[in-house]
């Protein structure tokens, strides 16, 4: 990518940030779905406070010098090796990191189209996993000194004793509460449940925007005939009503379209083209309990193709007030305007197949303190 990579400096000229780096994935047979959430990875690598505790938590295993390999080693490992480049741009090979993923999952050992948002997720819980496990052991490795969180179903119970889980950088980057509130209509008596997640899958509607997709998530429900809810209180089934509110906000946001629809007559699933228009600047107002909370968006994970079982995936990054365009191996600077490319299409069978997947957006109440 030399001379990709000399038009990139030439771009940004005196303007290149110092110290930062710009490097794009070699993409080895079907990678494309490692790319695209290594092209996850581009929006980890630029989530600066991640890129931070993430190289901290090697150099800590470089240091005590017996840290066997795991998915969190080779991805360390991988933004060493970036951030440590002596050139500025260029190309990068994640096969070691590819090859654990593999071994890690099944599901990632073929060739066929793998979904962006399931690697995500698998990656992100494989994370914490190894995080609680290496905690378990002792405070040595990887944990900023373990913290306990109450929280809902994820709080549960062991052998009748309560467990509260251990608080991880993964967590503290990317976790949020859950707020599930049922109120039965005969005695108004309200049962709330907390939930954490680590993203938020939204239905989408064609000409939305993410604020309506979000004021649908949090929308009130009724729960009536054969939904009814139990009413501990009436000891009954009764009418009710439900609403998910977001109790906490995570520090990062990460905002799973859901583009990939199981349609019953078709009997297979289809890619919705909707267009849905996503802010520079979110804020949260219908789902939040107290003040609103206020994000900026940084990264995008775009898919292209028109089908579900195909296509590729590239993603826009921005660092240092630029966006830029990762394709595999390819970085590009790019106007903030083209990040409109890929809000959708307002009809049907558009030619435009760039659709927004996975969006995150870093909170501003963090960045300013």
């Amino acid at each position: 990518m030399g001379a990709t990579g000399s038009k990139l400096e030439k771009a940004l000229g005196d303007q290149f940030p110092e110290g930062e780096r710009y490097f794009g994935l070699e993409n080895f047979g079907n990678t494309c779905y490692c790319n695209s959430v290594l092209q996850f990875y581009e929006a980890l690598y630029f989530c600066v406070p991640f890129r931070e505790q993430l190289l901290e938590y090697y150099g800590n295993g470089k240091n005590t010098g017996d840290v066997e390999e795991n998915l969190l080693t080779c991805l360390a490992e991988l933004f060493m090796q970036i951030s440590t480049q002596k050139k500025k741009t260029g190309v990068i090979a994640p096969k070691r990191f590819v090859q654990r993923v593999k071994k890690e999952n099944e599901l990632f050992r073929g060739y066929m189209h793998q979904d962006a948002h399931e690697f995500l997720n698998f990656l992100l819980n494989d994370l914490v996993d190894i995080l609680e496990k290496e905690a378990a052991k002792g405070p040595a490795e990887g944990l900023s000194p373990p913290q306990k969180i109450v929280n809902g179903p994820h709080g549960g119970h062991i052998n009748g004793v309560k467990k509260e889980p251990l608080v991880t950088w993964v967590h503290k980057n990317f976790q949020g509460i859950l707020t599930n509130e049922t109120r039965c209509l005969r005695c108004e008596t309200v049962t709330a449940r907390d939930e954490t997640f680590l993203d938020l899958s939204l239905d989408i509607e064609q000409n939305s925007s993410i604020t309506s997709c979000l004021k649908n998530f949090s929308s009130t429900e009724t729960l009536n005939a054969e939904d009814k809810f139990f009413c501990d209180k009436c000891c009954s089934l009764q009418e009710a009503q439900k609403r998910m509110k977001i109790k906490k906000p995570p520090h990062i946001l990460v905002i799973h379209l859901k583009r990939f629809k199981y349609m019953e007559q078709l009997g297979r699933y289809k890619k919705l083209s909707y267009r849905v228009v996503f802010p520079l600047e979110l804020k949260l107002t219908n789902t939040m309990e107290d003040a609103d909370c206020e994000y900026s968006l940084f990264a995008v994970v775009v898919h292209v193709g028109s089908g579900p079982n195909h296509g590729h995936y590239v993603s826009l990054v921005k660092s240092h007030n630029h966006w830029l365009f990762f394709d595999d191996e390819n970085v590009e600077m790019i106007e903030e305007s083209a990040i409109q490319t890929a809000f959708g299409s307002a009809q049907e069978y558009a030619s435009n197949t760039d659709h927004g997947y996975i969006l995150f957006y870093e909170s501003l109440a963090n960045n300013s303190s």
